[in-house]
């Protein structure tokens, strides 16, 4: 412990001892925690949606999605609400951003869909 003076109070006492800066920082309880993995599996849903969808893609490769099937694309537009902005707007959009905003997405998503689970938790 580093002390300059036999005067410190021991509230400072306590942050510099071992796993005392640890305690203060840390999660205030396990539910902070369990939220952030919650969040962090909507966006790997996410994640692995676009991967999933970019694999069927290059495995019809000679046709197009919109053309061949208008209930995949309607299936596609749903689940990658980024393809749905792209077509409207008129924009190509890089496969890594497609997995980049379909994963914030679904974050996005997540994260209301995880407040509200709470919130009605509470009411109960």
């Amino acid at each position: 412990m580093l002390l300059v003076s036999d005067e410190r109070s021991t509230a400072s006492q306590i942050a510099l001892e071992f796993g005392g800066i640890g305690e203060i920082i840390g999660p205030e309880n396990s539910r902070s925690g369990s939220l952030k993995y919650r969040i962090a599996m909507w966006a790997s849903a996410g994640l692995l949606v676009a991967c999933c969808w970019n694999l069927y893609v290059l495995a019809i490769a000679p046709t197009q999605i919109i053309s061949a099937e208008p209930i995949v694309w309607t299936f596609v537009r749903l689940t990658c609400p980024i393809v749905f902005a792209g077509f409207y707007f008129h924009f190509g959009i890089y496969f890594y951003w497609v997995l980049v905003a379909n994963a914030a997405t679904y974050a996005l998503v997540g994260l209301i869909a995880e407040t509200v689970r709470l919130q009605f938790r509470r009411t109960q």
